[in-house]
């Protein structure tokens, strides 16, 4: 099996779709996790090709955020699009960052996108409130590629 295979298990997988359900519970705003074995080029410019390729990028209040994982490389990216990064500072990205990083150090890899996505989702809900009429507008699944 290749390194993607081996890095999380079904029922971990499953635990992180759930994640995500409950981080966008209270918000419009879109998660998304991206599993790759490696990243051929720089891997922002590669989250950044990801983040298009999933159409993150056509979310209405352009809230999508991306953390694309990149396992043989043992790296990762988060990528919030406009509508995200015109409002929180720099700093939530790098706590967000912190907390998986942390997590990642100590081989907890399921527990530390748990936490990137709950701790998203959390500042989502602040600036981008659930309103009656938002739908769902990216699956909730982990894609890989």
């Amino acid at each position: 099996m290749s390194k993607i295979e081996d890095f999380l298990t079904a029922q971990e997988e499953q635990e992180i779709v759930e994640a995500i359900r409950v981080a966008e519970k209270n918000t419009s705003g879109e998660i998304r996790v991206h599993l790759e074995k490696s990243s051929k080029i720089d891997v922002f410019e590669r989250a950044m090709d990801v983040f298009h390729y999933l159409k993150m990028d056509n979310t209405k209040e352009q809230n999508g955020v991306l953390i694309y994982v990149a396992v043989e490389d043992q790296t990762f990216v988060i990528y919030g699009d406009k509508g995200i990064n015109d409002i929180v500072g720099k700093d939530f990205w790098n706590t967000t960052k912190d907390a998986i990083q942390a997590q990642f150090k100590s081989g907890n890899f399921k527990q530390g996108l748990v936490d990137g996505i709950l701790k998203a989702g959390n500042v989502l809900e602040k600036h981008f409130p659930w309103q009656h009429n938002d739908i769902n507008e990216l699956p909730n699944d982990i894609s890989k590629g």
